[in-house]
């Protein structure tokens, strides 16, 4: 897999002068090698750092650890590093250190939703699954900073079956995502256990894994890997390029095997200050994804945890981003613009807004070039009033068992069945005034 280039054998020979490309492309060697300190970093990509530059940096890593595979250094543009996005993702900035009083150490409340050692049961039919601790890099932006690096949190079997265990006795859970960390920092043998677990569950209908490898370590991606994912279809694969430059041949190897390994694959992106927040760079990545196979899932707004103010964006530069995609490309290559909620609300779409107005019988909208339109309502729409009496519905329900789901949220206002008219917030001061 892939080619040894200039950069790679430079990196590859300080390291070992007897190193080689099948030294290069094996995982484990990568991982043995990391890059930890700001000294082998600089020995290894020719880039310096001043003492006061140092010193604020060890300040910066003793709070969160560097971890880069020599594979995703020698990316890195050394003339240009201060604006290189692979270096901005990848090296530790003294930025971290800011910590906001809006920043959360918990953005998403996942362990506040976590009934298991674990286990994040957030939405009705799925939970993730937390299987490592430990990437092949940290990436500077992970909102789980509190978590990543953790050296005392490598699940072992028996941790890991209190998961499994709670996952059956859940019958409501049809869709398991493994993360972490990195579910392929586990071992083949691990790996391959923990699918079968998980697969044997019979109301557990798919398995989704949430993956960076193939982008700073695409050499994880082996044959013996993907032979054992086969066996336990269907498996979705995720992962998270931000960057074009990320695409790779080595890149583009890996992700050609998991393709043709019939296993459907997603791209999670993260909006980034000064990395990826234009439309030209966003345009390109998912173009280049979608030419590889890849359907661009979601791009995230930058989560609120700590330390990671600068690389957050206004909501504005997304909706812009969206805006010069939203038309302009084939739909299957537009991901999905989402802010996940603080304090565990989850994904919430936020798009650009295509309807001007509307009245009883018409919508007013425009599309990505400003054409403004309408579209007719229809005159007589005999709405199907749903009571909850299946039995005599005119609709044919033959959903082979399908589970009904209690109406939530703006779904229990919607539907005939329930006489909720409003969503009251906890504690509502007027409301409890008035219950008074």
């Amino acid at each position: 897999m892939g080619i040894f280039n200039g950069a790679q054998q430079a990196i590859a020979t300080k390291i070992n002068k007897t190193s080689t490309l099948s030294n290069w492309n094996d995982w484990k060697w990568q991982l043995k090698n990391s890059i930890s300190t700001i000294e082998q970093f600089e020995k290894l990509t020719g880039i310096t750092f001043c003492d006061k530059e140092k010193e604020q940096l060890k300040k910066t890593m003793d709070k969160f650890p560097l971890s880069i595979t020599p594979y995703y250094a020698s990316l890195i543009s050394k003339e240009n590093y201060q604006h290189d996005p692979v270096f901005k993702q990848s090296f530790a900035n003294i930025h971290e250190l800011n910590v906001l009083d809006t920043d959360l150490a918990d953005p998403l409340s996942e362990d506040s939703d976590s009934p298991e050692e674990g286990i994040t049961h957030r939405y009705p039919d799925r939970v993730l699954f937390h299987v490592s601790n430990i990437c092949a890099m940290y990436c500077r932006h992970c909102t789980r900073k509190r978590k990543v690096g953790d050296i005392d949190f490598v699940p072992s079997k028996e941790q890991l079956q209190k998961g499994i265990d709670y996952i059956k006795r859940t019958p409501k859970v049809r869709d398991v995502l493994l993360s972490g960390g990195d579910p392929f920092m586990l071992p083949d043998s691990k790996i391959d256990w923990l699918l079968g677990e998980l697969t044997a569950i019979p109301h557990v209908e798919v398995v989704r894994i949430g993956t960076r490898m193939p982008v700073v370590l695409p050499y994880r991606i082996t044959d013996d890997l993907v032979n054992i994912l086969k066996k336990y279809q269907p498996l979705w694969i995720n992962t998270h390029f931000n960057h074009p430059r990320e695409i790779t041949t080595s890149a583009k190897e890996a992700l050609a095997k998991l393709a043709d390994g019939g296993f459907p694959l997603g791209n999670q992106s993260v909006l980034l200050a000064n990395v990826n927040d234009c439309p030209r760079i966003i345009k390109n990545l998912v173009h280049k994804l979608v030419q590889n196979r890849v359907r661009p899932y979601y791009l995230y707004q930058c989560d609120l945890s700590e330390g990671l103010s600068h690389f957050r964006t206004p909501i504005g530069k997304g909706i812009e981003i969206m805006e010069s995609l939203i038309g302009h490309t084939s739909g299957f290559a537009r991901p999905t613009y989402v802010i996940d909620a603080p304090g565990g609300g989850g994904k919430i779409p936020v798009m650009p807004n295509y309807i001007i107005s509307w009245s009883t019988h018409k919508v007013v909208l425009r599309n990505y070039e400003g054409v403004i339109t309408t579209y007719k309502e229809p005159d007589h729409y005999e709405n199907i009033f749903c009571n909850r009496d299946c039995e005599n519905c005119n609709l044919d329900l033959k959903l082979e068992g399908s589970e009904e789901i209690e109406a939530l949220g703006i779904e229990r206002l919607l539907a005939d069945s329930n006489d909720s008219i409003s969503l009251i917030p906890e504690n509502n001061e007027r409301y409890n005034r008035r219950e008074e």
